[in-house]
């Protein structure tokens, strides 16, 4: 009786919160002035699609799969398929290029090219270091680092730089459009790349819950620290970070700009200490949940320059806000308290792609990628349909990868080796033991 009366107020609660976002974007439905803006004029759309097509699948989907099988600890498999990125990034940094609209050479592309073949090679290189691979192997120095370090560190090593390709490939994946079609130059890099890192941060937060809630044994973890209490520290930290950077204090006036990120920067620190307080003793709480709602409220207020630019970010608003309180609705009144249920309820998912989704709406609202949605004669309306569309795939493209981890993970579990291993060792020892008391016994 008490699951049904919580999950009818679940039903409530999820009513008013749907209807509270449709009231909002309920405003005078005016367009813009696209007089002033010409068509951009596209070469060599076709290569340049190809080649980004190509960026996507070897430089980002590939480099996840590998780091599931280092993660899953199968690193011989992990190292084949990054060696076939490396190939491809050193291939992309030689010969393959990325002019953008106005016929200049585009850097950011080959850049980025390198310094993923250098991260590749170092990944290569432990993993090789870890499984004791080929000539490695009879090199003395390479010999007493490996002893020095350990196997289990190696492996970790291996995992971390992993993961860092990964993002890196999320980097460069998401700067090709920029080398397309040649926006986010001089005074508009710094607002590209605030909305980049900020809205990526997002998709990590997003990628991170979607992971505490799809791997069992993170979300049965019965540890010290909540997950709300780990979510108060970083929201402090950022918030103290935020607060002291989006303004040079004391040197310079304050703008509009200045008023906004700054008190975003005061309330997350101020609402971290209360969660860092009230999650003690490994409970749960609301703070972080509130903090996501009151930041998506204050960026859905945020006028801008261009009506779509308000309406982007008025959606991104939203969305984000959809996301505390679902996540909020789940800890108080689907959980009521607990660090988790039996079972994945699919409500559950709808918050961690809420914050994905925020985040690439985030992403894709600086003002130049705006302008490039008027130029090409597209309304708010379709710009956010396509930007949603690419959320969808991303959070199925993380669920995907952790639920890969995941049967790995109970493959290698259930797999007969694994007890002939645990069989062949006990019987070892137990050889040993009787041969040693008879030993013993010969000698007594």
């Amino acid at each position: 009786m008490a699951k049904i009366m919580s999950r009818k107020y679940c039903v409530r609660l999820a009513s008013v919160l749907f209807l509270a976002c449709l009231m909002g974007p309920a405003k005078c439905m005016e367009m813009d002035d696209t007089s002033e803006y010409t068509r951009p004029d596209i070469v060599d759309a076709g290569p340049k699609t190809i080649h980004w097509l190509c960026t996507l699948g070897l430089l980002l989907i590939v480099p996840s799969i590998a780091a599931v099988f280092s993660f899953a600890g199968k690193l011989y498999l992990s190292m084949f398929l990054q060696l076939i990125s490396m190939v491809y990034s050193i291939i992309e940094a030689l010969i393959l290029r990325f002019p953008d609209g106005d016929g200049v050479e585009n850097r950011t592309s080959r850049g980025t090219a390198w310094f993923l073949t250098a991260l590749l090679g170092s990944t290569i290189l432990f993993g090789s270091l870890a499984t004791g691979t080929g000539a490695l192997a009879q090199n003395k120095r390479l010999q007493t680092f490996v002893t020095k370090t350990g196997e289990h560190r190696l492996h970790i090593i291996h995992r971390t730089l992993s993961f860092a390709v990964v993002l890196t490939g999320w980097v460069k994946t998401c700067l090709a459009p920029v080398a397309m079609f040649g926006f986010c130059r001089d005074n508009h890099t710094g607002q590209c790349i605030a909305h980049g890192v900020m809205g990526s941060a997002f998709v990590l937060y997003g990628f991170v819950y979607s992971m505490v809630l799809i791997i069992p044994w993170i979300r049965n973890h019965e540890g010290p620290y909540s997950q709300d209490r780990i979510d108060s520290w970083v929201m402090c930290a950022w918030g103290i970070v935020n607060t002291f950077t989006e303004h040079r204090w004391g040197r310079e006036g304050w703008g509009h700009g200045d008023y906004q990120h700054t008190a975003m920067g005061i309330i997350w620190w101020a609402g971290g200490l209360l969660g860092i307080f009230l999650s003690r003793g490994g409970r749960r709480t609301f703070v972080p949940s509130l903090l996501i709602i009151f930041t998506g409220w204050a960026m859905s207020e945020h006028s801008q320059h261009l009506l779509i630019s308000t309406k982007v970010h008025s959606l991104f608003g939203l969305v984000l806000m959809s996301g505390g309180a679902l996540r909020l609705i789940e800890i108080s009144f689907l959980l009521k308290d607990r660090r988790a249920a039996s079972e994945v309820l699919s409500f559950q998912y709808l918050a961690p792609f809420c914050l994905v989704c925020s985040g690439i709406l985030f992403m894709s609202a600086n003002e130049e990628q705006l302008v490039l949605a008027l130029r090409l004669g597209a309304d708010h309306s379709a710009y956010s349909l396509v930007v949603i569309s690419a959320a969808f795939v991303t959070y199925l493209w993380i669920l995907l990868c952790l639920e890969f981890y995941l049967k790995l993970v109970l493959a290698a579990e259930k797999s007969p080796l694994n007890s002939y291993k645990a069989r062949d060792v006990a019987e070892f020892e137990l050889d040993n033991i009787d041969d040693m008391n008879s030993g013993d016994e010969g000698r007594a």
